[in-house]
């Protein structure tokens, strides 16, 4: 059994140390469009259209849109898309449209069917595109508030990097102990899986998408076959990225405090419900991946504290490198997010709670033959069909 524990904790020092060095070495890489230096007017002011697909969005719709209306560029327009809504989202943005800060830049689409082999947000943001003739095109969500010099800050740094594609991280806003415990587990998840620093080079395999914040050139957009090419995908954020990066384009990540920001779920199991629907996607609906995800999910993040605590002697020290591996990886996302590096002794709960997720997200998806989002059902063998 000692040498099971010697095994077990070499690889998880190994693991984490490593992720660990990778994130301190990659992380400082990435710009922050925040900062003074890229308080900027873009060069030639290209032209933008914003697109902002809702459905059943009437608690934040309005708030987000009069937001966006308030930026400090000359050259956009937003174009909000009601996707076949049943509460008042739709009346909302006719409301706005009609408001004097609208002055003209908010398009409203209504949408009241949605046709087959299309998810009702691919089918609203291609739409979306298709009444456009701006240079770049920025896709966000309906609940993401944004500052007034967020998009010129974005722009600005797009055009001097000559990007074709950039995410913007947004500013998680977090209101109770179970969201920052959670939102700090994902994000620990966030430098295994996908590392942002990594996604400017063109001879790496990572990407990035994030639904809060796409900001891709429009040739770029069209030569990947628009939205269309996405109208199954579940994770339609993060693939956007993946065929942008892909088709040989230049893709960059940035930071940026407090210019987009998002309140993602309300308490943890809140978050759960939400990663429930998509968290199955992610493992591209295959059952074995998702058990096997599961079983590493806990071996990773659960087994460094319970090797300290059954191993005896010399036999914990390599747990004993992994648990500080990974309470410094908290210490350095907490230079990015609010969330204190003591929310460490919680990676335990936080680590069942996304377990339990990965096999709800399985079990529930499988069991209904399919995802029910936002009030339509999507088939199984569609969504397996319409895969990227």
């Amino acid at each position: 059994m000692i040498y099971f524990y010697w095994i077990a904790g070499a690889v998880l020092a190994l693991t984490w140390f490593f992720h660990l060095v990778d994130a301190a070495i990659g992380m400082p890489k990435i710009t922050d469009v925040s900062v003074p230096e890229w308080d900027l007017k873009p060069a030639g002011t290209p032209s933008v259209s914003i697109i902002v697909p809702a459905r059943n969005e009437e608690e934040q719709v309005g708030e987000a849109l009069t937001k966006l209306l308030q930026l400090e560029y000359e050259n956009y327009e937003v174009i909000a898309v009601n996707d076949r809504s049943t509460d008042r989202t739709g009346e909302l943005m006719n409301e706005v449209a009609k408001g004097p800060a609208a002055r003209g830049r908010l398009k409203v689409l209504h949408l009241r069917e949605l046709p087959p082999q299309w998810l009702g947000k691919t089918h609203a943001m291609w739409r979306a595109a298709r009444e456009s003739s701006s240079d770049w095109l920025l896709f966000t969500d309906a609940d993401v508030m944004f500052k007034p010099d967020a998009l010129r800050r974005a722009i600005a740094y797009a055009e001097s990097e000559r990007a074709d594609h950039v995410v913007l991280f947004p500013t998680m806003i977090m209101k109770r102990a179970g969201e920052r415990m959670m939102v700090a587990f994902f994000q620990t998840l966030f430098v295994f899986g996908h590392r942002p620093w990594k996604v400017a080079d063109p001879k790496t395999k990572d990407t990035m998408g994030v639904g809060a914040f796409n900001l891709v050139r429009r040739r770029v957009y069209e030569q990947v076959g628009t939205y269309e090419r996405l109208r199954l995908e579940v994770l339609d954020d993060m693939k956007l990225g993946k065929v942008v990066k892909e088709g040989g384009f230049a893709q960059r990540c940035v930071f940026g405090a407090g210019l987009i920001s998002i309140y993602w779920a309300r308490g943890a199991l809140g978050i759960v419900r939400n990663l429930t629907k998509n968290f199955f996607a992610v493992l591209s609906f295959q059952w074995p991946r998702a058990l096997a995800s599961a079983v590493a999910l806990g071996f990773l993040n659960l087994f460094p504290f319970l090797g300290l605590w059954l191993a005896h002697g010399w036999a914990r020290l390599p747990y004993g490198i992994a648990l500080a591996s990974m309470f410094l990886i908290y210490a350095g996302m907490s230079r990015r997010s609010s969330i204190p590096p003591y929310y460490f002794i919680l990676h335990p709960v936080s680590t069942v709670l996304f377990v339990y997720t990965v096999l709800l997200s399985t079990f529930v998806t499988t069991r209904n033959g399919g995802v029910q989002w936002r009030g339509t059902f999507y088939p199984l063998e569609e969504l397996k069909r319409g895969l990227v």
